[in-house]
């Protein structure tokens, strides 16, 4: 189905661009601040399965109807905008390590980290700028498809999740001082805070 050299080929290229610092490794930078290492890397699981809906969407011919349709683009936008903005006062009012009250549990970073990856039109449009070079036409398209988002998904699962455990890890070693968890606190904030921001000024393509 799939050459041994196109695979040769995309895994280098996905394993560069899993190692480009962009959305959703910054998203679980500011998880792993905010609630720890577990909670960072659900957040990249979560991550990791929207990169297949994704690919999925590609492969279905859907990343065409959002491109055709402005308001449709404008709506999962700013969905994701709103979401990523009540993540930053969430940040703000428990702090990264949520001393007071329940933890932030493992499934709803999962889900956390899902809903913004599925809210940011952008990562259709980038999986069907990137994949379609390692299609190959006369073979069925959803398989290939399947098996390259597999494997740029795990990728950024691998990657993402230990940017966020090694943040969530520095989060604890410091979590007992007040003033250095309310300031993690902030940063993740801000991250999340940056991450909406972005979203909101991104033109259609």
């Amino acid at each position: 189905m799939i050459e041994l050299w196109t695979l040769l080929t995309f895994v280098p290229a996905a394993l560069a661009l899993n190692l480009t610092p962009g959305a959703d490794m910054m998203f679980c930078l500011g998880q792993g601040l905010r609630a720890g290492p577990r909670a960072a890397m659900a957040a990249s699981a979560g991550i990791s399965l929207g990169v297949l809906v994704h690919v999925a969407l590609a492969a279905l011919g859907l990343g065409a109807l959002v491109a055709a349709l402005p308001w449709l683009f404008d709506a999962i936008r700013w969905a994701g905008v709103a979401y990523l903005m009540v993540l930053a006062l969430g940040a703000l009012r428990a702090g990264p390590m949520r001393a007071k009250g329940r933890p932030l549990s493992a499934a709803r970073a999962f889900r956390e980290g899902l809903v913004v990856n599925l809210t940011n039109p952008k990562v259709i449009f980038f999986v069907l700028a990137f994949l379609p070079q390692f299609v190959d036409p006369s073979h069925a398209l959803l398989p290939q498809f399947a098996v390259f988002g597999t494997i740029l998904g795990f990728g950024g699962l691998v990657i993402n999740g230990a940017v966020g455990m090694f943040a969530g890890s520095f989060g604890r070693m410091i979590a007992g001082s007040a003033r250095f968890n309310r300031a993690l606190g902030i940063v993740s904030a801000c991250i999340f805070t940056a991450l909406a921001v972005r979203l909101a000024v991104l033109e259609r393509v």
